[in-house]
C-alpha cells in the first residue's frame, strides 16, 4: 500500500502500540507531538490519513488538525482521545473538519477499519482533484488555441501582459500566482467576438467605430461568462470580469464595487492592460507610466508603484538582432514575427519559451520567417548569450 499514515501523540507507548498493530496492513509513521507532526506533514507528506490525540502540550489535537487541514487539505483527519464529550466532538468537527472521532482505548480492528475507510476517502478526493485539473488544463488549452487561431493580436496581448502580471505577483509574494497567470492568459478570450482588424486599430491608437467600441467593452463579460461554467474557474472569471474597472468605481462593470472591493488580480490586470496598450501605440515605457499616473482614480496606487518598479527593472534589457536559430528561451521579442509573405505569427513582447520555439520551427520549415528578429536580452547576459 503506497499511502502513508501519520500518528501523532505525546505518549510514546500509544504510538508504539499503533505502529505495532497496524504495520502489517499500513505504512505508519509517528510523531511524538504536534510540532513534530506539522514538521512531518511539511517535510515528508503527503499523508493519506493523520491520526491525532486530543490532549497534547502546547497545541491540542483540534488546533493541530486544523493546521494539518491548512497545510494538506486532501489529507483525511482522525481524532483519537480518552476524553470524549459532545462539545469536544462538535468543536473538532467544526474546526478541524474531522473525518472520524474515536475514543481510547480503541480496538485494533476498529482503528484499522477507520484507517482503510480514510484511505479510500483520500483516494476519492485526490482522484477528483486530478480529474478537475486535467479538465481545467484541457479547457484552457482549447480556449487559448482558439484565441491564437481566431485572433492572434489578442493572443499576443494576453501573452505580453501575463509576463507583467507574474512579475507583479512575484514582487508582492502573492499566493496562487497560477490563478493570476491564467486570468492574464484568458483575459482576452472574449475578443473572439472582436474582429482582429478592429483590435489592430485599437492597438495603433486609431479611433474605433461606435459598434466596435461596444463590442470591445463587452469582451470581459463574455470571457467571464464563458469561464464561469468551468470547474474551479469562478475566481479567475471574477478577475477577468473586473479587469476594466477603475479603482474609484467607475468603468465596467457598472456596479458599486470600488477600491479594494475589486479583486486584486483585476487591479493588477488593469494596470498591465493599459500599459501594454500604450506601448503598442509606440509610447516609451517611462512616458507610459507617467500617463498612467496622471489618470486620477483609475488604478490602485500601490499596484501602480510596484508596476513602475518592474518597468524600471526592464530598462536593464538590451536590444539585439538575432537570426531564428539563435533564439533562446528567456529572450523577449521586441517586434512581431511574420512569415516570409508577411503573415503575423507572434506579436512583440512575448517571452521566448520552448512551446513558442517549437511552434515557430514548423513555420520556419514550411513558410519561412522574416529575419533578423529584434529581441530584448537582460544586460547581464548580453555579453555571452549569443556566443
Amino acid at each position: 500500500m503506497d499511502e502513508k499514515i501519520l500518528a501523532v501523540d505525546d505518549e510514546k507507548n500509544i504510538l508504539n502500540a499503533i505502529q505495532r498493530q497496524m504495520r502489517k496492513q499500513f505504512h505508519v509513521e509517528t510523531a511524538p507531538g504536534p510540532e513534530q507532526g506539522l514538521a512531518a506533514v511539511k517535510q515528508r507528506g503527503p499523508y493519506a490519513v493523520v491520526i491525532s490525540d486530543l490532549r497534547m502540550p502546547k497545541m491540542d489535537g483540534i488546533q493541530f488538525l486544523a493546521r494539518v487541514r491548512e497545510l494538506a487539505p486532501d489529507t483525511v483527519r482522525v481524532m483519537l482521545t480518552g476524553n470524549a464529550d459532545l462539545n469536544t466532538a462538535i468543536q473538532a468537527v467544526n474546526e478541524g473538519n474531522i473525518f472520524r472521532f474515536l475514543t481510547k482505548p480503541c480496538a485494533p480492528e476498529i482503528l484499522a477499519k477507520v484507517i482503510q475507510t480514510g484511505i479510500e476517502q483520500y483516494r476519492l478526493i485526490t482522484a477528483e482533484r486530478e480529474l478537475l485539473q486535467k479538465t481545467l488544463k484541457g479547457s484552457i488549452n482549447v480556449l487559448t488555441k482558439v484565441l491564437s487561431l481566431v485572433n492572434p493580436e489578442a493572443f499576443g496581448r494576453s501573452s505580453r501582459i501575463k509576463r507583467y502580471v507574474k512579475q507583479v505577483a512575484d514582487k508582492l509574494e502573492l499566493p496562487d500566482i497560477w490563478r493570476l497567470e491564467l486570468a492574464a492568459m484568458l483575459s482576452q478570450i472574449g475578443c473572439v467576438i472582436f474582429p482582429e482588424g478592429s483590435l489592430k486599430k485599437l492597438c495603433r491608437g486609431k479611433n474605433l467605430t461606435g459598434e466596435e467600441t461596444q463590442l470591445f467593452d463587452m469582451h470581459p463579460m463574455i470571457a467571464s461568462d464563458l469561464l464561469s461554467d468551468i470547474p474551479r474557474m469562478q475566481k479567475i472569471a471574477e478577475i477577468i470580469r473586473y479587469q476594466e474597472k477603475h479603482f474609484d468605481g467607475t468603468g465596467n462593470p457598472k456596479d458599486t464595487r470600488q477600491g479594494k472591493e475589486i479583486p486584486l488580480g483585476a487591479r493588477i490586470l488593469k494596470v498591465a492592460l493599459d500599459f501594454d496598450l500604450m506601448e503598442a501605440k509606440g509610447v516609451f515605457k517611462r512616458r507610459a507610466i507617467r500617463q498612467l499616473k496622471s489618470r486620477s482614480g483609475w488604478y490602485d496606487p500601490f499596484v501602480l508603484d510596484v508596476f513602475e518598479e518592474i518597468v524600471d527593472d526592464e530598462t536593464l534589457y538590451i536590444e539585439r538582432e538575432v537570426m531564428f536559430d539563435e533564439l533562446k528561451t528567456d529572450m523577449i521579442l521586441n517586434e512581431d514575427i511574420r512569415t516570409s509573405k508577411g503573415r503575423l505569427l507572434i506579436t512583440r513582447g512575448q517571452e521566448v519559451s520552448d512551446i513558442l520555439l517549437n511552434r515557430l520551427k514548423n513555420f520556419a520549415r514550411t513558410a519561412g520567417i522574416q529575419e533578423p528578429i529584434k529581441v530584448l536580452i537582460p544586460s547581464e547576459a548580453s555579453d555571452d548569450i549569443l556566443i
